[in-house]
């Protein structure tokens, strides 16, 4: 199961990830921004709930029946509306929290592969070192 993570892992080229890991998050960041700068528009109060009536109330006409409706769905799209915008913030703020996290996560990436160059570089000398005191001991 390792190894095929490891081939998954060598696939994924590392430079452009790290490369576009800051536009990543400025992109997002715009987009908080522009987001959090629009602000939900005040909903109209909704009128308040009709009882339910029969079908042909004697005290309403056919266009105040349909205004009345009117009224009712008006108010459920602007409810609608406005959680569909907080929903939107939430989204927009989730997104620029993860890209913040990517950004960090990406520069502490390149701070272990560059402990891992200057490790590689240690170990090759001292196995130069090693193999050199080494054959030095048999020729004696």
């Amino acid at each position: 199961m390792a190894i095929g993570w490891l081939s998954v892992l060598k696939l994924v080229p590392w430079r452009d990830v790290i490369g576009s890991a800051p536009a990543v998050a400025d992109g997002a960041k715009k987009l908080w921004t522009t987001v959090a700068r629009k602000t939900a528009p005040e909903p109209a109060p909704a009128p308040a709930p009709a009882p339910a009536a029969p079908a042909d109330p004697p005290g309403l006409s056919p266009q105040q029946q349909a205004l009345a409706a009117l009224a009712a769905e008006l108010a459920a799209v602007q409810a609608q509306t406005a959680d569909l915008q907080a929903q939107m913030l939430a989204c927009t703020a989730l997104l620029k929290d993860l890209a913040d996290q990517n950004t960090q996560l990406i520069g502490r990436i390149e701070i272990i592969r560059i402990r891992l160059l200057w490790l590689a570089a240690a170990t090759a000398v001292l196995a130069i070192v090693g193999t050199t005191a080494l054959v030095a001991a048999v020729l004696r």
